[in-house]
């Protein structure tokens, strides 16, 4: 007989390391547990199932090839020896290697015998006591069930307000599932100041906030929610501090938590997640664990983090499969790339946030960046703004994040620099990146060579920056002592010229080394354009010529404008 090998979860990780083990050892005899009935689903895709793009939840169980992923396919396409659905695992005897489960239709208990054992046990939405959280029409999206439901809730007209509780990905996903198709009022309440919080840092943020906006979805961050209210064991206003929301329906997307009870039973050593090696054993050599429910080592910060995504969760279990086949395999850890729609946007980030890079303790600074995704020239060019962290000591970059048109630019750019961040590359690292150009998909320079660009000026100190919060301060307040020189066309400066009488001067940019008397030397010169590319060569010739007080505000107007911010 072969060996026994026992898989707990059977969605993304646990089906992977079955197969996988199964296609190496044929001769294994394999068992896939489930307390669910609906198995290896893309719960990635589960958004747009309830917005409708993806018409049938079937879909999101079926093979490339159009086979559904049941019971019946894992045991006669795949060959795994059992297959147990509506079973729930229930302990651990890890001396005696046994797992005993119940079935949950008929009750009856099982003890299970193992040579080796899988934990795929994913991860449980994490629903913050709020009052009123019990109430019909409340819901976290835990399972493809719970998706179902909602679906049928939106197909049968019993939804016209939504309100969703977090802004992370899933919410944000959610809210355009709400809005785009079935056309319902939804409100995004977020605790933090921003939209994906710690994913991205405010100026990508903010774009997002406003694109959301602009298509009809209420954003309230700062959030401070006191209670849900319903009316008969129903659902009708979600209240906030500032305020109440009506609510046909109230969706959790406040996260996830790691589902490690039957570990922790176990003896195993517990964290936040499941601590697992390199080749993802437990702490019981005999026990393998991964996808949501284990820690893994973040390559940027050195240290574990749990993170849950479909992507990775995947890769876990091929890496799980070979060791046990006896093909010794490593999972070095991540660096946290993702990638997300929301309506017309693409959303990207790997690494670190600023904010979670200094929270980190690094030297941590960062540099924005805007252009076309592909070659200006091209038809149908579109701006992508990129935000690159590096730490200012070592000059190493920490991390990268993109805002751009819902095409594959975004994607493309993620890829690229989150395949070198577990290098530890430096920002002169990006800039020799050799990355493949032709107009129809690239610039000669790309977006990331850009931005490299201007983090290495500011790490010489050869362009001087003045953020954006404080650039509008000074415009509102009227501050005396500074003056806004607009380099870009007539056409375009003249209407903050008549706005801002004697402190918005026009010098046009090819103009700027003849008409250098007209700026002041004595005030704060703050040099304007669009994409801060001709500020910023107005400020080497104006350094040159003796300027010592000019600053150029980071990614020029280009990011006021998909702020929403009128000067």
């Amino acid at each position: 007989m072969g060996k026994r090998i026992v898989v707990i979860g059977a969605v993304a990780c646990g089906p992977k390391a079955a197969c996988r083990a199964k296609r190496l050892m044929p001769e294994a005899e394999i068992t896939l547990i489930d307390k669910d009935d609906l198995i290896s689903y893309g719960g990635c895709g589960i958004p747009y199932y309830i917005s409708g793009d993806i018409p049938d939840e079937n879909q999101l169980r079926e093979t490339s090839f159009h086979m559904l992923r049941d019971e019946y396919f894992f045991e006669n396409a795949k060959g795994i020896d059992r297959v147990l659905t509506r079973t729930l695992a229930t302990d651990i005897d890890r001396e005696r290697k046994v797992v005993r489960v119940k079935h949950l239709d008929s009750g009856e208990e099982e003890e299970i015998p193992y040579d080796n054992l899988v934990l795929a046990t994913g991860s449980t939405p994490f629903i913050p006591p709020i009052p009123g959280r019990d109430l019909d029409g409340v819901y976290a999206i835990a399972n493809l069930h719970k998706a179902i439901e909602i679906k049928n809730r939106l197909a049968r007209g019993q939804v016209e307000r939504a309100v969703i509780i977090g802004a992370g990905p899933i919410g944000l996903e959610m809210a355009e599932a709400f809005a785009d198709l079935w056309g319902v009022e939804t409100t995004v309440l977020e605790y933090f100041d921003q939209v994906l919080p710690r994913l991205i840092d405010p100026p990508l943020a903010r774009m997002v906030e406003h694109h959301l906006r602009e298509k009809g979805v209420r954003v309230v961050v700062n959030a401070r929610i006191k209670e849900i209210r319903g009316k008969d064991g129903r659902v009708v206003e979600v209240v906030e501090e500032r305020g109440s929301y009506p609510a046909d329906i109230v969706v959790f997307a406040t996260g996830v938590r790691p589902n490690v009870d039957l570990a922790r039973r176990a003896g195993l050593l517990v964290d936040r997640g499941i601590v697992v090696n390199d080749r993802l054993q437990t702490s019981d050599p005999n026990i393998y664990a991964g996808g949501d429910c284990i820690e893994t080592v973040h390559l940027v910060t050195g240290k574990r983090v749990v993170l849950p995504l479909g992507s990775l969760a995947n890769r876990q279990g091929r890496v799980i499969g070979d060791n046990l086949a006896g093909r010794p395999t490593r999972f070095p850890g991540v660096v946290g790339a993702f990638i997300m729609k929301c309506f017309d946007l693409a959303i990207g980030a790997c690494g670190l946030s600023l904010s979670v890079a200094r929270a980190e303790g690094f030297d941590a600074d960062y540099a924005l960046g805007n252009q076309t995704e592909r070659a200006h020239y091209y038809p149908e060019a579109e701006f992508i703004f990129v935000e690159l962290v590096f730490d200012r000591r070592t000059r190493r970059v920490l991390g990268f994040q993109a805002v751009g048109p819902k095409t594959d630019g975004t994607l493309a750019r993620i890829h690229a620099v989150s395949s070198v961040l577990p290098h530890r590359p430096t920002v002169e690292d990006l800039i020799s990146l050799e990355l493949a150009y032709a107009p129809p998909f690239n610039s000669a320079l790309d977006p990331i060579h850009d931005v490299a660009h201007t983090a290495e000026n500011l790490l010489d100190g050869i362009l001087v920056q003045m953020d954006w919060e404080e650039v509008l301060r000074r415009l509102r307040e009227g501050d005396p002592d500074t003056v806004f020189v607009d380099t870009r066309h007539p056409r375009e400066a003249e209407p903050l010229v008549r706005k801002y009488p004697g402190r918005w001067i026009h010098v046009e940019y090819d103009k700027v080394r003849r008409e250098m008397d007209r700026i002041p030397r004595d005030k704060d010169v703050i040099l304007i354009c669009n994409s801060s590319r001709r500020a910023y060569e107005a400020q080497r010739w104006l350094t040159a010529a003796g300027y010592t007080r000019t600053f150029v505000p980071p990614g020029g107007l280009n990011f006021l404008r998909r702020w929403g911010v009128e000067l």
